[in-house]
């Protein structure tokens, strides 16, 4: 990680690498938990599906640190082929769409950010055809976005625009418990599948967590 000034007012390279290791270490250690709320409602593989992805994200990063559009596009790429299920595509989408709004940037500001996640959550919902309240990852994702906007509006900087991010998605991530699910497989279920976590909402906090949690380590 970079060992950056103590209230980081960007993300570099590194500090984008880590994220995704981060992320890759949250995985594995909820995999588990991951996969028993997919049992519910699902598939019941989304904790080992990404774990796997993740894994393979972080050995397609390279041994020195691309820009950071290039880092979150190659693990973007990693996940849609070894990622199975919706998830792979829909993580792929997002870390790819954050990493073109990123561009040729070697410094991503909290601008910057703001506009990666809101290309992250658009393409998700293009691919997904999800809307808020379908009990998925979008739900969230997109207040994970909104709360970012929100914060850096009121003029927040990076540490506490990306924790507010994080905080939103794990609110998100528990209203979908009393959700009926319309979208994906759990959709099936109707009416029983109210009652359960959505696991993409849960993993998509994961991910949250991690940008947080390196934000956070870096701001000391």
């Amino acid at each position: 990680m970079s060992g950056g000034p103590a209230r980081p007012e960007t993300l570099d390279a590194a500090m984008i690498t880590a994220w995704i290791r981060h992320t890759a270490e949250l995985v594995a250690a909820d995999a588990e938990r991951l996969t028993r709320l997919d049992a519910a409602i699902g598939d019941g593989d989304h904790g080992l599906n990404l774990d796997r992805g993740f894994t393979a994200a972080v050995a397609a990063l390279p041994g020195e640190p691309d820009p950071p559009g290039r880092t979150l596009i190659t693990a973007g790429r990693a996940l849609v082929s070894k990622t199975g299920g919706a998830s792979g595509p829909l993580y792929g989408t997002a870390l790819r769409r954050a990493g073109k709004a990123f561009g040729d940037a070697t410094e991503v500001d909290a601008a910057l950010l703001g506009r990666a996640l809101r290309a992250a959550v658009d393409g998700v919902q293009e691919l997904g055809q999800a809307a808020e309240g379908d009990k998925t990852m979008v739900d969230a994702l997109a207040p994970a976005a909104a709360a970012y906007e929100t914060a850096l509006a009121a003029g927040g900087d990076l540490p506490s625009c990306v924790r507010a991010a994080a905080e939103a998605a794990g609110k998100g991530a528990e209203a979908t418990v009393p959700m009926t699910a319309r979208k994906g497989r759990a959709s099936y279920l109707g009416a029983r599948s109210a009652g359960h976590l959505d696991p993409g909402a849960a993993s998509t906090v994961l991910i949250l967590r991690a940008l947080a949690d390196v934000v956070g380590e870096a701001a000391g």
